[in-house]
């Protein structure tokens, strides 16, 4: 799948601790058809076979709606389903690692807090940055809020596209205007919402917003 920045609008994460009335499978339907330009599969418990097993099963939901496909931080599923890309941390593998693991066509996403981490990451061959934590956030309890001048300062330095990651909601998305990002990445704004498909079309529009400095 060709790399488009416009794939950053509504990054998508999914996460089971919202799983209720709706399976994860349902909710991940309702988030690509109301416009989720990217959906990251996050499975932080699941055992490999598990994971790999539920990784095809959402990749096919994905082509469905010709969405990018990306697994967090496992390469060995990513290469194993065939999925278009994988985002890793700091703590991971480097860019440079996955992409003589993955080829050349995988997508690669590198979550970056500094000048340095995003120097180094784009020059090891990854194709987007997530750039966080934007707001505070329950999902990810060891991650500082990053300073807007120090995000603005990535964004204009980065080379590649650029998402925001952490607390992102429709009440504070906008606050992130005027910092050069090419999307917002959402969990339980989305996965935690009573009404998905409503939650996807406003985040999306929104996004839209925001990237455009409207």
């Amino acid at each position: 799948m060709k790399f488009d920045k416009s794939m950053m609008q509504l990054y998508a994460i999914t996460d089971r601790y919202w799983v209720g009335e709706l399976s994860l499978i349902e909710q991940i339907e309702l988030v690509l058809q109301n416009g989720a330009t990217c959906l990251q599969l996050r499975e932080k418990d699941l055992d490999d076979d598990e994971f790999l097993k539920e990784a095809f099963e959402v990749k096919a939901l994905c082509k469905k709606y010709n969405v990018p496909f990306i697994i967090n931080d496992n390469v060995d599923i990513a290469i194993k389903c065939g999925a278009d890309g994988v985002h890793v941390g700091q703590e991971d593998m480097n860019a440079g690692e996955i992409r003589k693991k993955v080829g050349k066509d995988m997508i690669i996403g590198v979550s970056a807090h500094t000048i340095e981490e995003t120097v180094e990451a784009i020059k090891n061959g990854a194709d987007y940055l997530g750039l966080g934590a934007a707001f505070s956030t329950s999902t990810k309890t060891d991650c500082d809020v990053m300073p807007a001048e120090t995000m603005k300062a990535i964004c204009d330095v980065s080379t590649v596209p650029t998402v925001a990651i952490g607390g992102i909601n429709s009440f504070n998305v906008m606050q992130l205007a005027g910092r050069g990002l090419d999307g917002i990445s959402v969990i339980s704004a989305l996965f935690g919402a009573k009404d998905i498909a409503s939650a996807t079309k406003e985040l999306l529009t929104l996004s839209k917003k925001m990237v455009n400095n409207e």
